[in-house]
């Protein structure tokens, strides 16, 4: 199949062909830049997934804010800290594989990027996103497509002579709420009450407040265009910096853009040019989970400047000397492309795309007497031509695509440590003044891979009511043993357009309804890296052979030449209703997919083996979810708009099966796998496990000892009630004991819903997000209410009162999750000038992180909850401080 579908293609292209980057259509006109500002609002494009992004009437320090809540199925996370345009991760319709890639595919402008990249896109240069979340839709863009796929349009030049427009915000952060520990004189009154001896540095501290401060937070940003005929450019350039909740900390990010077009011979060909770049600086936290654990819990009679350290309390340090350690961290993206279209003939058209993406990621970390260095280089080139036939016989219209990509990714880095600095105002600017370089602490690494695809999508349209589509891609990797380096991507969909049907044409109460189905097979090879099918050398440490160091090399892992592609497939089915002039529109879509030959770790024999690990094809997993989306225009005038949308998703994943054989080989992996767990005082090597993979459950659930309440102590104190599962008389708390699962951490069910109202040039938007059906483990709590540690350690103002001892993971302390955030309410006036040189004014202010709806005790149950790692689904001691952010944004254009 794959020789005949190289040897089609080839000859296809020989004959006539198309493409821009990925299955992009042909472009027939200029691009246009969509005005910066407009009056009103416009009902959610739900079929297609278009969020329409008008940053402009709100304050956004992140690209990525655009979308949060915007599209059913569609999760981002952020790093919940001071706005900052790091980003742990987007998901869409969740994870299909646990070691695999599991981030989206993201295209700006046809130039394949990466999260990092749209993070950092200067927010106002966004004009929409399209989200693709189907693999019948996402199979053409192979496996990198295999995740869902975010494309981004920017804003181009409108053509309409010159213009020029600014928009600016200045805002103030301020922290609010925090975990009520003990004041200095609650300390001393419960010690003095228990007679405990306490080490009374005299002060009264609270180290939330010494750690925080209000920050002032702004961005501008300028954009101009122009051009005549067949002529015309846009440039643009963003500046946003916070300077953080946090003392001596924050972020900046500048952005710059530049796009020209020019068509030639009457609109036949189109030339485009663009580059976007930009660079963005966080100033960090070294360890925040121990910076926040020290503040809660460090002695707060003493003085936060003197940084007193209790030599009892061996897991946390001076808060203010640890938050003083710089972890600063740079990151610049390049991203140019050029495309060339021609119109061979009215039906056929030729076009030709190339792309190069850079980005340099660098940190630097100084604490004390160590300093280290690193960086971590990728660039991306992409080359793709196409030809692109389009032709309509009465009733019936036919389209193809055909064509060939070659796509080459490069990743380099290096890193080094250094510790005993001469002295520790150094830092990472003078390595060279350390004397030790420690035995690991320099690397450096090089990491390639190629992939060359071929490509053909027919479509075919029968009176504008059924549309058929589909389309075959074969992606040749290099990373892939021989026997497995090309897989074979199939789609086919069927939308039917029935309100063009003759029963339902004249219909004055339906204005729109439409019916789709697809099904779609993709490929994932994120968890496979440039040497995994070969045999691949690395340093294992220095020997003495005769009086001299001489560094042994050796195999750190399996190779194996039979791996091959991670199968991605799914069936969708949907259905689109509009009413009363699309007044009106409700969707609804169901899916189901299957991850098959899913790559993971598994535990071999040594020997015959050299290494005790493999990565091998041999797991499972499936997701299957509803889609619900819904809007409402009650009122809608010249004067007053009135639009109400909701978005609704719920999700089931199950992680199937793990084993199977090998080349013959049987490979069984553990049925029960930890993933994430708690740690500090009194958790050093308990059995704190508290989240878990486990076959015939989704993929992260709660697999904990039952409590049954609290039982007292001989002492008076008090001790979690621990229930005997099995009934064999004795209560075992590890991995394969008395434990059951008692809920799952990532949501069942997501909630994004807006209100936007307009009275005249008056408007009012505020913006809804919630999670259900998940749960959340207090680790905070179990921790602070443990009096065992106390005076060591500080505890909650509620501990001594509850009086308990203990510190044993159970469920005790899971609690549900389920939140809506009101993320922000913006109310503006916007200033029609037609006859003037200023187009448009406006005017607005702005309120996020307005308020949260939950009965989660902790400060917020907004965790990560949807990444499968380490911290999935616990809230133990990362208690970053709340802020709301109050702005004020000022927009002109001329």
């Amino acid at each position: 199949m794959r020789k005949f579908l190289v040897c089609i293609t080839c000859l296809l292209f020989l004959i006539s062909q198309v493409a821009d980057a990925a299955p992009r259509r042909r472009k027939k006109a200029v691009k246009r830049m969509a005005p910066l500002e407009q009056v009103g609002f416009q009902m959610p494009s739900t079929i297609t997934d278009t969020v329409k992004a008008v940053p402009a009437k709100g304050l956004y320090m992140n690209a990525l804010d655009l979308l949060q809540g915007q599209s059913a199925g569609v999760n981002v996370t952020n790093d919940g800290i001071n706005g900052s345009a790091v980003l742990n991760s987007v998901r869409v319709r969740g994870s299909s594989s646990i070691l695999g890639a599991n981030d989206p595919m993201v295209i700006i402008d046809g130039v394949i990027s990466d999260i990092t990249a749209l993070s950092a896109l200067y927010p106002s240069d966004i004009e929409s996103f399209t989200i693709l979340k189907n693999t019948s839709e996402t199979a053409a863009y192979g496996s990198d497509g295999s995740a869902g796929v975010i494309q981004v349009k920017t804003r181009m030049n409108s053509g309409e002579g010159f213009r020029i427009a600014y928009e600016g915000h200045l805002a103030v952060s301020a922290p609010y709420g925090g975990l009520q520990m003990l004041s200095a004189d609650e300390y001393r009154a419960v010690a003095a009450d228990r007679g405990l001896y306490i080490n009374d540095g005299g002060s009264s501290t609270n180290y939330y407040s010494a750690l925080t401060r209000p920050s002032f937070v702004q961005n501008h940003y300028v954009a101009l265009g122009g051009g005549s005929g067949p002529f015309g450019y846009r440039a643009s350039v963003g500046y946003a910096q916070d300077n953080s909740v946090l003392k001596d900390k924050g972020n900046d990010n500048i952005v710059t853009k530049l796009d020209v077009n020019q068509t030639l011979l009457n609109d036949r060909i189109n030339l485009d040019l663009g580059v976007v770049g930009s660079l963005s600086r966080n100033y960090g936290l070294n360890d925040p989970k121990k910076i926040f654990y020290s503040a809660a819990c460090q002695n707060p009679t003493y003085d936060a400047e003197a940084n007193f350290r209790n030599p009892n309390a061996v897991l946390i340090g001076a808060p203010l000397a640890m938050i003083a350690a710089k972890n600063d961290s740079r990151n610049m993206n390049i991203a140019t492309h050029a495309s060339f279209s021609y119109d061979i003939l009215d039906c056929l058209a030729l076009n030709a795309f190339g792309s190069y993406y850079f980005t340099s990621y660098e940190t630097a970390f100084t604490d004390g007497g160590s300093a280290s260095r690193s960086e971590s280089k990728k660039d991306d080139l992409l080359c793709n031509v196409s030809l692109h036939y389009d032709k309509t016989w009465g009733d019936h219209n036919f389209s193809s695509h055909i064509r060939t990509e070659y796509h080459v990714e490069r990743n380099s880095g290096f890193r080094t440590g250094v510790r005993s600095l001469a002295n520790p105002l150094f830092g990472y600017d003078n390595l060279g003044a350390a004397s030790s370089i420690p035995l690991g602490g320099t690397g450096s690494n090089y990491l390639e891979k190629k992939l060359l695809s071929f490509g053909i999508e027919l479509d075919y349209n029968l009176m504008g009511r059924y549309k058929f589509a589909l389309n075959a891609r074969t992606d040749g990797s290099s990373l892939l043993g021989d026997a497995h380096k090309w897989g074979f991507f199939p789609s086919a969909s069927f939308v039917w357009d029935v309100k063009k049907e003759d029963f339902l044409v004249d219909n004055q109460t339906v204005s729109s309804l439409n019916f789709k189905v697809g099904y779609g097979r993709s490929g994932n090879i994120g968890a496979i890296n440039s040497y995994v099918n070969g045999n691949y050398a690395q340093p294992l440490g220095v020997v003495p052979v005769y009086g001299y160091p001489l560094l042994a090399l050796g195999t750190t892992y399996n190779p194996n030449p039979d791996i091959g592609w991670e199968r991605v497939s799914s069936v969708n089915a949907g259905a689109e209703l509009g009413m009363w002039n699309s007044r009106f529109l409700f969707t609804i879509e169901y899916y189901y997919s299957r991850t098959d030959n899913m790559l993971y770790s598994y535990d071999v024999p040594v020997p015959p083996f050299t290494y005790d690990k493999m990565l091998a094809n041999l797991g499972k997993m499936s997701n299957m979810g509803v889609d619900l989306g819904v809007a409402f225009a009650p009122v809608k005038t010249s004067d007053i708009d009135l639009v109400i949308s909701a978005n609704v998703s719920w999700q089931r994943n199950r992680l199937e099966s793990l084993s199977g054989t090998w080349m013959g080989m049987e490979l069984d992996a553990d049925r029960i796998s930890p993933i994430a767990s708690v740690s500090g005082a009194g958790q050093v090597g308990g059995d704190n496990n508290v989240v878990y993979q486990i076959v015939g459950e989704p993929v992260g659930v709660f697999y904990l000892p039952h409590c049954e309440g609290l039982v007292q102590n001989e002492d008076g104190t008090w001790r979690y009630n621990i229930v005997d599962l099995d009934g064999d008389s004795s209560v075992d708390l590890g991995d394969y004991g008395d434990r059951q699962v008692a809920g799952q951490a990532i949501p069942k069910f997501t909630l994004g819903s807006s209100i936007s109202f307009r009275w005249k040039s008056l408007y009012l938007i505020m913006q809804i997000n919630g999670a259900f059906g998940h749960k959340v483990f207090n680790g905070t709590a179990l921790a602070y209410s443990n009096m065992t540690s106390f005076p060591s350690y500080n505890v909650l103002r509620t501990a001594p009162g509850k009086n308990i001892a203990d510190q044993r993971v159970s469920d005790y302390w899971l609690e549900k999750g389920d939140y809506a955030n009101i993320e922000h309410l913006t109310l503006g006036y916007e200033f029609l000038l037609p006859k003037s040189a200023v187009q448009s004014l406006r005017i607005s202010f702005c309120v996020k992180n307005l308020a949260q709806m939950t009965s989660y005790s902790g400060l917020t149950p907004v965790i990560n909850s949807y990444v499968v790692n380490g911290t999935l689904g616990i809230d133990d001691k990362m208690c970053w401080p709340l802020f709301r952010t109050y702005s004020l944004g000022f927009s002109i254009r001329f």
